[in-house]
């Protein structure tokens, strides 16, 4: 999403607080092995869960069904599960800010990738948000003609994406699959996800035209998919720029790149950017994963992947454990209360953000949650929103005991400056 103004949080008044806990404090390098250890996990457990989406895929394309189309919307729902809980590493690293909008980019312009329904409203401000690539062979962009005969890997990840410096322009990454395997959602705030139909993909039964090349779309995004979180592991290997821009810094700094990931997150992305958006308009185009219906599993996840970068322990896919020495225990030696207060404010979003995923997974989706008129729904959304606006308040508290320095947590207009997303 779109980075709004940060808020700087300086370390100061609390350094001169006696700690309230004599527990020796773990060695800051340790620490920050832990976040890295966890962040090599993580996409470990993401490109993992990608191969499997990438199989679903394969066979959608090889023997199209309704049953593999289903198959296949399974595996990408499993896939976003470890994904979310590894964007607390973006923010504050350079090597994973400048990669994730090839994977994680939204929201999209549709008509960029392939055919949208006549009420879609095109932009006047992107050309090629009705280009249909998939049923165009040739492309214009700033008065020079792309060939799109046949759909690769350059075209989409080089030539398409963000295509003439506009962010809509998605051609890669989670959500242009998502909106391949589901189609667009054309329910508003009403129930129902998108609904595209598995003949979309069959060269003997096809429907809406192309089928072949929305097959072969979807096999190179979903391969490249595959290949961008593979290269993210190994940036986050023993000789990865990722884990050699923490490892090599100061300590402090990496600490700092720690709380300003989970700042950013909290704060200007997801409460701000991701939900109270949103609700401000009412608008289920503002939700994150809106093909699918999956938003509330999107949320839930990012708070777990806070949670788990500030206590030190990350739960993988096939069970086992990975811990070591965390932000937690830092703050503890120096104040235990404030400790205290930090784990309760991560539960509390966690529970807040979990009560929106139940009423979806009870039968209201999230976009309806948003809708006007929606009390209970949006009291929910508003209430997640709360507990994470509450939550980094606090870590601003635990920037200062930490004393790391300034930290440019993001900020939204939607929560900073309300008048202005009415404007």
């Amino acid at each position: 999403m779109l980075k709004r103004a940060a808020i700087t949080v300086l370390a100061g008044c609390l350094l001169s607080v006696a700690p309230a806990s004599a527990q020796p404090a773990p060695d800051v390098k340790a620490v920050v092995k832990t976040y890295a250890d966890i962040a090599q996990a993580s996409y470990a457990d993401s490109l993992a869960r990608a191969k499997l989406l990438q199989a679903a895929v394969n066979t959608l394309i090889r023997t199209p069904s309704d049953q593999a189309l289903k198959a296949a919307r399974t595996a990408w729902i499993a896939a976003r599960e470890p994904y979310q809980q590894t964007e607390v590493f973006r923010f504050g690293n350079p090597a994973v800010d400048a990669w994730e909008g090839r994977v994680n980019s939204w929201p999209l312009d549709e008509g960029l990738i392939d055919y949208v329904d006549e009420i879609y409203a095109f932009s006047d401000e992107n050309p090629l948000g009705s280009a249909n690539v998939i049923a165009a062979r040739e492309v214009m962009l700033a008065g020079r003609a792309i060939n799109t005969a046949k759909i690769t890997r350059e075209l989409l990840a080089d030539t398409l994406q963000e295509a003439g410096g506009v962010e809509t322009n998605v051609a890669t990454g989670y959500h242009a699959i998502e909106f391949l395997l589901w189609g667009q959602d054309l329910n508003g705030t009403r129930p129902g996800a998108g609904n595209r139909p598995w003949t979309d993909f069959s060269t003997t039964a096809c429907t809406h035209k192309n089928c072949d090349r929305r097959a072969e779309y979807l096999k190179v995004a979903t391969d490249l998919l595959v290949d961008d979180l593979a290269a993210m592991v190994r940036k986050w290997g023993t000789k990865g720029e990722a884990r050699a821009f923490l490892t090599g810094s100061d300590p402090k700094a990496a600490l700092n790149a720690m709380l300003t990931g989970i700042g950013s997150l909290a704060y200007g992305e997801l409460a701000g950017e991701r939900m109270k958006l949103g609700l401000m308009l009412n608008d289920p185009e503002e939700e994150q994963d809106c093909f699918s219906d999956n938003t509330h599993n999107a949320h839930y996840y990012d708070v777990i992947g806070m949670r788990t970068v500030y206590r030190g322990e990350y739960r993988r896919i096939n069970g086992t454990v990975v811990k070591g020495p965390s932000l937690s225990a830092l703050v503890k030696a120096r104040d235990a209360a404030l400790d205290a207060e930090m784990n309760r404010r991560l539960d509390a979003s966690l529970a807040a953000v979990k009560r929106v995923k139940d009423r979806a997974e009870a039968g209201e989706a999230y976009d309806q949650m948003l809708a006007a008129g929606n009390k209970e729904g949006n009291a929910l959304v508003q209430g997640a929103i709360d507990a994470l606006a509450d939550q980094t308040r606090v870590l601003e508290r635990v920037v200062a005991a930490l004393d790391v320095g300034s930290v440019q947590i993001m900020g939204s207009d939607s929560l900073d400056n309300p008048a202005a997303v009415a404007r």
